[in-house]
């Protein structure tokens, strides 16, 4: 067991093949098959979606909460770990956090079959689909923020790509902004999610 926790992956691994186990195990107690049909997809797409989304929100908000408030606090003879290990790594599951999340809830609403009436906000339909809609507009502006503004700007500050002081200034200072309103945007993106199936639009 101790090997299994002192290795990162090993644990990861350990928590899927887990949750696999409690699949196999639970599933015939409650009177249902094992063999997967579109439904457990789309319960199944849902879980990975969530689990996408646990790592992108946690590492924004670690990055708004925590990081970026103690950089100062930081002595300078430090900073390099920070800017050198921490940062490359947390941007790293931060932007591929944010594609996975994309990606499984594009697949879900399209399974469970209402991908485009949530696009067009519940338009199309009677409604129920707006707030959905909203949130997924809002994940996706969030996910072309991280990608497109975010992530290059900060390859500029981190010196993953040559840039002046002034160049790398301005680039802190873009990124620092959209990582901020991706936290801001967070919060109404997290309420449509859970109110588009717990009525918090009633």
């Amino acid at each position: 067991m101790q090997n299994i926790l002192t290795n990162l992956r090993l644990t990861v691994i350990s928590g899927f093949i887990l949750a696999l186990l409690l699949y196999i195990i639970v599933t015939p107690l409650l009177g249902e098959s094992i063999t997967p049909d579109r439904a457990w997809w789309a319960f199944f797409f849902r879980w990975l979606h969530v689990i996408s989304g646990v790592m992108w929100i946690g590492l924004l908000w670690y990055l708004n909460f925590v990081q970026v408030p103690n950089m100062p606090n930081i002595p300078d003879d430090q900073k390099p770990a920070i800017s050198k290990v921490i940062a490359p790594a947390v941007l790293w599951y931060f932007r591929w956090g944010a594609m996975a999340t994309i990606v499984t809830g594009l697949i879900l609403a399209g399974l469970n079959g209402y991908l485009m009436s949530a696009l067009a906000i519940g338009f199309t339909d009677s409604g129920a689909s707006t707030p959905i809609g909203i949130g997924m507009w809002l994940g996706i502006i969030m996910w072309f923020n991280v990608w497109f503004v975010i992530w290059p700007n900060q390859r500029k500050v981190l010196g993953m790509v040559e840039a002046s002081a002034d160049e790398k200034a301005a680039a802190a200072r873009k990124a620092l902004l959209f990582s901020r309103t991706n936290t801001l945007l967070s919060i109404p993106m997290l309420y449509c999610m859970v109110a588009a199936q717990n009525g918090g639009f009633a």
